[in-house]
């Protein structure tokens, strides 16, 4: 027997569902007490909002792929297949 695998239509952007956590978790972090569980949620907020500008920068209309001559290793470090 084949277990169907559970799929989610995503109502909001993904940038949208980020912000909105982070945002969730500094207020928890505001009812917490100064110590490391309260550390820990404003830790993984910041992680959450750096994925958040990590999705603009991705998704930015100035992105594009590396062309041939700009990919590493493409350059004239090896000359016949061996290294100078």
């Amino acid at each position: 027997m084949i277990i169907k695998r559970r799929r989610f239509k995503q109502t909001k952007p993904l940038k949208e569902r980020l912000v909105e956590e982070a945002h969730n978790l500094r207020d928890q972090a505001k009812l917490l007490p100064n110590g490391p569980v309260r550390e820990a949620v404003l830790k993984k907020a910041r992680k959450i909002e750096a994925a958040a500008h990590m999705d603009d920068w991705l998704n930015s209309p100035g992105r594009r792929s590396p062309k041939k001559d700009e990919t590493p290793g493409s350059k004239g470090n090896l000359s016949s297949g061996r290294l100078q």
